[in-house]
């Protein structure tokens, strides 16, 4: 969440602990049980640090170019 709110990203938080639901989808989106998750766009990336998300979001800005 700091790289988001780092990089202004808008985003929206889920508790996957207490919210049944949010769990679902979770598992539904990345085919796993660990958080975090992110979907932008139809694009999943779970179970990552800052670097990584770092790597995703460059993906995703360079395939909206």
């Amino acid at each position: 969440m700091n790289w988001l709110d780092d990089h202004d990203v808008e985003y929206e938080t889920l508790d996957v602990i207490s919210n049944d639901v949010a769990y679902e989808e979770m598992v539904r989106l990345s085919g796993q049980e660990l958080a975090p998750v992110i979907e932008v766009n139809g694009q999943v990336l779970a179970d990552f640090g800052p670097d990584q998300l770092a790597v995703f979001w460059k993906q995703l800005t360079h395939k909206q170019a």
